[in-house]
């Protein structure tokens, strides 16, 4: 770790290199996620993705199915999330300039905000037409569409379960996972559908269907809409807890009091903070940077990747307006 010199008590440390992969925006340090394995998901979930639309928009085409196309249309729109989401992924390798002293990272959560409503309206979109195909039923061919939507099980179980490994650790992944399943979920609501049409010819059973699917879809997706919101907005990770940050650092030995604390993420797989720490007027400036060091590991381990320290001493209060 990188130390700063200080001249006198009341300074700045502006030290954020830590080389540790402790933590990542929304898991603990125990399971960071593996950008290489993420990437290579993403690629290989675009790709078989955008086959599978090929294959429903020509099919779709074929028989006449507003069911099959609109799960097209469902399914380009997932994959246009997907791709946002591996640039963004690369875009936490690009340096930082002066102009962008973080790099491109926070591009992670705009686009985790951007998917979280992509999945949103693409919801939308199946309840309304569910709702129309409820109230005038199209005849379909079940069989042919249970057969398309069976390749569509296939290829979002597999693309989705690339993903489960990392989705409890970045937002992005969790989008990912989220989009495959419920397109997934969807399929299989296709092929239920389709079976029951070719031995009942009840063709609403179609779109009753894909809006049972859509609502249960919804609760998943308002979680993700939420946390991707929050971090939009600096808020605090939903991983990290300040009680419990304040407690741990406000009873190590050595330090008088530890406020005006700020928290907030870089990017889906980094946190920050920023604090002012009161320390003893009699500590020594070699006891202050062992403090600071101790104290950074911790927050390493409370999922803080990134730490800038105030120190003050007890007769140099702080001077800010809300401490």
């Amino acid at each position: 770790m990188a130390h700063t010199h200080e001249q006198k008590p009341h300074t700045h440390d502006h030290t954020h290199d830590h080389d540790h992969d402790h933590g990542f925006g929304l898991g603990h340090h125990h399971h960071p996620v593996n950008l290489k394995e993420v990437n290579r998901a993403f690629v290989v979930g675009i790709v078989l993705n955008f086959l599978f639309v090929i294959i429903e928009v020509v099919v779709g085409l074929t028989i006449h199915s507003l069911s099959l196309l609109s799960d097209a249309g469902h399914n380009l729109a997932d994959v246009a999330s997907l791709a946002m989401s591996l640039v963004a992924f690369r875009l936490l390798k690009v340096k930082p300039t002066e102009k962008y002293t973080y790099g491109y990272k926070k591009t992670t959560i705009l686009v985790a905000l951007l998917n979280a409503a992509i999945l949103l309206l693409s919801l939308g979109a199946i309840g309304y037409e569910a709702l129309q195909r409820l109230m005038d039923p199209v005849p379909l061919p079940g069989k042919t569409i249970s057969i398309v939507a069976a390749i569509g099980i296939a290829v979002n179980a597999l693309t989705a379960l690339l993903f489960l490994r990392g989705k409890d650790s970045d937002l992005n992944v969790r989008s990912a996972f989220l989009h495959l399943l419920s397109d997934a979920i969807v399929s299989a609501a296709l092929v239920i559908g389709g079976i029951i049409i070719f031995f009942t010819h009840l063709f609403w059973i179609d779109a009753a269907l894909s809006l049972l699917v859509a609502i249960v879809i919804l609760f998943s997706t308002w979680q993700l809409l939420r946390d991707s919101l929050r971090l939009s907005l600096d808020g605090v990770p939903e991983s990290i807890e300040l009680r419990k940050i304040k407690e741990i650092i406000g009873g190590m030995n050595g330090v008088i009091d530890f406020h005006h604390i700020h928290i907030w993420a870089i990017s889906t797989t980094e946190n920050a903070l920023t604090a002012h720490l009161v320390v003893d007027r009699n500590c020594t400036m070699e006891v202050v940077e062992q403090l600071k060091h101790r104290i950074k590991h911790e927050l390493l381990h409370q999922n803080i990747q990134h730490a800038t320290l105030e120190i003050e001493t007890e007769n140099s209060p702080c001077e800010e307006p809300d401490c």
